[in-house]
């Protein structure tokens, strides 16, 4: 069975063009099948702030109105997809752009409302998987932006770290699938303000344990929610660290596995 790496990238990388650079000059050299996922929150805030329109988060979570999806679209979906897009067709990688939109690939339902009210904003609920697996058998990289879509002609904003998740999840029945969260930490770190303190194995029986203690809090915790959801979708491990985990053997980062 083949291995299907799906990877995703945050703002770290998206915003500083040197970073990149650097990792689609690397991402372009993997040979096994891959998926690219990216965010580009930060990106978004710039432009909205620069439209005179409030950027409203809770929680880390942002609250997405109409005018708020219209400039998340064109920054993930538009700007920033086709720009990895480019760079990676300069780097000899053959790469296809999309949202969950196109070829009906991530279909979403709007999040209801509880005790917030996060607009436009979609949870995943199915994953079509025969577009892109038959891209992925013709050497084609779909790259996914973080525009998810309902069905009814409605795009949502959904969570990148989601999307990575489920796509992996997805592919199991086809592919020995891995997960990579590429971000600016070096992993889960036992102290936060310690880059070093990387917590290099994460399983079932400890994750509650590092929770308790509150080891895992705050934004890392849903990170952690999705790569659990990915483990229970049978992806072999997932990995959370800087991008150098990726092409260079000596670099901590943590493992998450059953």
């Amino acid at each position: 069975m083949k291995t299907l790496k799906v990877i995703k990238i945050g703002g770290n990388i998206i915003d500083d063009v040197d970073a990149l650079d650097k990792f689609i000059e690397n991402f372009s050299k993997i040979k096994a099948p891959k998926i690219l996922v990216h965010g580009g929150g930060k990106s978004a805030s710039h432009l909205t702030r620069k439209m005179n329109i409030d950027v409203k988060m809770t929680n880390g979570r942002r609250i997405t109105d109409a005018e708020t999806l219209d400039i998340v679209t064109m920054v993930y979906a538009g700007k920033i997809n086709k720009n990895i897009t480019a760079k990676l067709q300069s780097s000899k990688c053959n790469a296809m752009g999309f949202s969950g939109a196109d070829a009906n690939t991530i279909v979403s339902v709007k999040r209801p409302v509880s005790t917030v009210d996060f607009g436009f904003v979609g949870d995943v609920i199915k994953i079509n998987t025969r577009i892109v697996h038959l891209l992925l058998e013709h050497s084609i990289t779909p790259v996914f932006c973080a525009i998810t879509h309902n069905g009814n002609g409605q795009l949502l904003n959904t969570n990148a770290d989601t999307i990575a998740s489920e796509l992996a999840g997805a592919f199991t029945k086809e592919y020995k699938t891995e997960l990579y969260y590429c971000f600016e930490k070096n992993g889960v770190l036992r102290d936060v303000q310690n880059n070093d303190s990387v917590i290099e194995r994460i399983n079932t029986k400890n994750y509650q344990r590092l929770i308790d203690e509150q080891i895992i809090n705050d934004g890392m915790l849903p990170k952690l929610i999705n790569c659990f959801n990915a483990i229970k979708k049978n992806v072999s491990k997932v990995c959370i660290g800087n991008s150098n985990m990726l092409f260079d053997t000596s670099t901590k980062f943590t493992t998450i596995q059953k």
